[in-house]
C-alpha cells in the first residue's frame, strides 16, 4: 500500500505540496474522530456526578468532534480530489508534448489502442482511483495509529488483540496483492485490446461497407468486449475469497475485544467507563482498514495503470542531448547517409546539397525512400549513419521545435483537425489574426469556396477534414502552411491525387508558399518539376541520377523513361 502512495506521489509533480498538506488536515481530521470516544469515557467517568456542566462540556466535545470533521473533510477534498483532475491533465499534455520528440517509429512498433488506451481509459482510472485509493490509505493508516495509541493508554491487552488483527490483516492483505498482481495486467490488457479493436472497426467502416464484412469485423470487437468482461469478472473472482478472509480477521478481533473487555471488568481489571469506551472502539477501530481491504484491486490496477504510462513517459527522444538554436541559413546537405526501419535498410550512402532559395524535386519508383529523405530532413527519424545538416548544423545538435519552426510541410495526405477551417488554419501560426488568416486563404486560392460554407470561416470541418473534399483540405493545408511563413518547405506528393481543376488552384497556391523559399518537392507528376533548380532521381535508396530536366532528358537513363512513360499514359507533352 505503502509503496503505491509514493508511486502516486511521484506523479504529482508541482501538485505534491498540496497533497502533502492534505495529509495534514486527514491528520486532524482522525483526531476530531476519536474525541467522542474520549467523550464518552469523561461522561461515563462521571457517571454518579453528573451536572450541567459535564452535559454542556460533552456536548461541546462532540460539536467540536463533527465541526472539525465537516471542516477538513472539506479541505481533504479540495486538495485531493480537485488536485487529482489537475495532476493527470497536466500528465496528458506533458506526455502529449514528448510524443511530439518521439521517433515515428514509436508509433508503428506500438498500436493506436495501446497509445491512446494510456492517455485516455489508464490516466482516467488514475484520475479517479489513484486519489480516492491515496485518501482511504493515509486516512485509515492515520485513523488506526491514534485509536491504536489510545487503546493501548487504557488497556494493554486489548492493545495486543487489536495489534495481532492489524498484524493478520497485513499478512492477508500481501497474498491479495500478490493476487490482484497477477490478475491486473490481464484486465489491461484486455482493455487495451478492446480500445484496439473498437478504433480499427469504426476507423475502418467504409472498408467493412465496401466488402461486406460487417459481420466478420464485429464479431472481433464482440469477441474483444467479451474477453474484457472475462478479465474483469476473474478479478472479482479471483479476490473474493481473500476478501472474505480479510473481513473476517477484523470481525474476529472486535468480537474478542467484545468478550475480553467485559471479561477484564468482571475481573475488577479495567474500569466501568475504559470497559464501555473498548467495546464503542471495536464497532470502529477497524472501519477503516477494512475499507482499505476493498481497494486491493485498485490499487493493482493502478500500479499497473503507472507503469503502462511510465512506457508511454519514458519514451527514448530524438532531442535529449540537442540544443535550441536559430538558423541564420538554409542550406541543407544529405552527407553519407544511411537509414534503416528497424533492420531493413532503405537509404544507402546518399549525399547531396540543396542550396538556399532553390528547389530540389525528388522522383523515383514508389518505395525508392522519397519521404524517408524528407522525414529524415524534418529529423521525424535519425539517422543511422552519416549527417544531415541544415544552415551547417547537424539537425541531431538541434531541438526538434528549433528545426521544425523553420519548416512547412504539406503532404498528400492531408489531417484537418475537428475545429473550424480559422482553428485549423491558424496551427499555423498560433496568434495570427483574423486578418491574416484569411490573406493566407487568398494566398491558397481557398478564400472562395471557404466563403460559400454554412458559417465561412467558423464552419468545424469534422474530424480529419471530413466534411471537405480532398483539394478543398489540400488548400486549406496550403493556407496553414503560407500562414507559417517558413523558410523552408517540402511538398510530399502534394498533387498526386487532385482532380484537374484543383489542381490548378493548387499550383497557384505553390507559387504564393514557395516565393523565396528552399524547396524540395516529392512528385510522381513529372510537370510538376520540370523547373526544379535540381533533379534527385531516387532507385532502391541511391541517388541514380541528378541534375536538371533538360540535362537528365539528354541522357539515357530512369528520369528519360519515366518522361517517355508519363507521354504515354497521359498524353502529355513536355518540351
Amino acid at each position: 500500500m505503502f509503496g503505491i502512495i509514493k508511486r502516486i506521489m511521484s506523479t504529482a509533480g508541482s501538485f505534491k505540496p498540496k497533497l502533502k498538506l492534505s495529509f495534514l488536515f486527514s491528520i486532524l481530521h482522525s483526531v476530531f474522530e476519536v474525541i467522542p470516544i474520549l467523550a464518552v469515557v469523561y461522561f461515563l467517568q462521571r457517571l454518579n456526578s453528573i451536572d450541567a456542566a459535564v452535559v454542556l462540556s460533552c456536548f461541546a466535545l462532540m460539536v467540536l468532534s463533527i465541526l472539525g470533521r465537516i471542516v477538513f473533510r472539506y479541505q481533504i477534498q479540495d486538495k485531493q480530489s480537485g488536485t487529482g483532475y489537475e495532476i493527470y491533465a497536466e500528465k496528458r499534455i506533458e506526455i502529449g508534448s514528448k510524443l511530439k520528440r518521439v521517433p515515428l517509429g514509436y508509433f508503428n512498433e506500438r498500436s493506436l489502442g495501446e497509445i491512446t488506451a494510456a492517455l485516455t481509459t489508464t490516466l482516467s482510472d488514475l484520475e479517479m482511483l489513484s486519489i480516492l485509493v491515496l485518501d482511504s490509505v493515509v486516512s485509515g493508516v492515520v485513523y488506526v495509529a491514534l485509536m491504536g495509541v489510545t487503546i493501548l493508554f487504557f488497556d494493554w491487552r486489548i492493545g495486543l488483540i487489536t495489534l495481532v488483527g492489524l498484524l493478520l490483516s497485513i499478512c492477508v492483505q500481501s497474498v491479495m496483492l500478490r493476487r490482484a498482481s497477477a490478475l491486473a495486467p490481464r484486465r489491461q490488457s484486455a482493455q487495451t485490446a478492446m480500445v484496439t479493436a473498437t478504433l480499427e472497426y469504426v476507423q475502418g467502416m467504409g472498408v467493412v461497407k465496401a466488402f461486406g464484412l460487417g459481420q466478420g469485423n464485429q464479431d472481433a470487437v464482440n469477441a474483444s468486449f467479451e474477453a474484457s468482461e472475462r478479465a474483469n469478472i476473474a478479478a472479482e473472482r479471483g479476490l473474493a475469497g481473500l476478501m472474505g478472509a480479510y473481513q473476517w480477521v477484523f470481525r474476529l478481533a472486535a468480537s474478542a475485544i467484545l468478550v475480553v473487555a467485559p471479561y477484564l471488568f468482571l475481573g475488577g481489571q479495567l474500569d466501568f467507563a475504559s470497559c464501555v469506551m473498548l467495546m464503542v472502539a471495536s464497532f470502529t477501530i477497524f472501519a477503516p482498514m477494512e475499507t482499505m481491504g476493498t481497494y486491493s484491486t485498485m490499487v493493482r490496477v493502478i500500479d499497473d495503470a503507472l507503469d503502462r504510462v511510465s512506457k508511454v513517459e519514458n519514451v527514448p527522444l530524438l532531442d535529449e542531448s540537442s540544443a535550441d538554436m536559430a538558423f541564420d541559413r538554409f542550406d541543407i546537405e544529405f552527407k553519407n547517409v544511411s537509414f534503416a526501419y528497424g533492420k531493413r535498410e532503405v537509404i544507402h550512402d546518399v549525399s547531396f546539397s540543396i542550396a538556399q532559395n532553390t528547389a530540389t524535386a525528388i522522383v523515383g519508383p514508389s518505395g525508392s525512400g522519397k519521404t524517408t529523405l524528407c522525414s529524415l530532413i524534418a529529423r521525424f527519424w535519425d539517422v543511422q549513419r552519416g549527417e544531415v545538416c541544415v544552415g551547417g548544423v547537424n539537425v541531431k545538435d538541434v531541438t526538434c521545435d528549433s528545426l521544425l519552426k523553420n519548416m512547412s510541410m504539406v503532404f498528400q495526405n492531408v489531417y484537418l483537425f475537428n475545429d473550424t477551417i480559422a482553428g485549423n488554419i491558424r496551427f499555423g501560426k498560433p496568434n495570427a489574426t483574423m486578418e491574416e488568416i484569411i490573406a493566407a486563404a487568398k494566398k491558397a486560392r481557398c478564400h472562395e469556396f471557404i466563403m460559400q460554407l454554412p458559417e465561412g470561416y467558423e464552419t468545424v470541418v469534422g474530424e480529419g477534414g471530413s466534411s471537405l473534399s480532398g483539394g478543398e483540405k489540400q488548400r486549406v493545408s496550403i493556407a496553414r502552411a503560407i500562414l507559417k511563413d517558413a523558410p523552408i518547405v517540402i511538398l510530399d506528393e502534394a498533387t498526386a491525387s487532385i482532380d484537374p481543376e484543383n489542381e490548378y488552384y493548387i499550383r497557384q497556391a505553390f507559387d504564393e508558399l514557395t516565393k523565396n523559399k528552399t524547396l524540395i518537392i516529392i512528385a510522381h507528376r513529372l510537370s510538376t518539376v520540370r523547373n526544379a533548380d535540381q533533379i534527385l532521381v531516387l532507385d532502391g535508396g541511391r541517388i541514380a541520377q541528378r541534375g536538371t530536366h533538360k540535362t537528365l532528358m539528354e541522357r539515357e537513363g530512369l528520369y528519360r523513361r519515366f518522361v517517355d512513360i508519363r507521354r504515354k499514359s497521359a498524353g502529355w507533352q513536355l518540351v
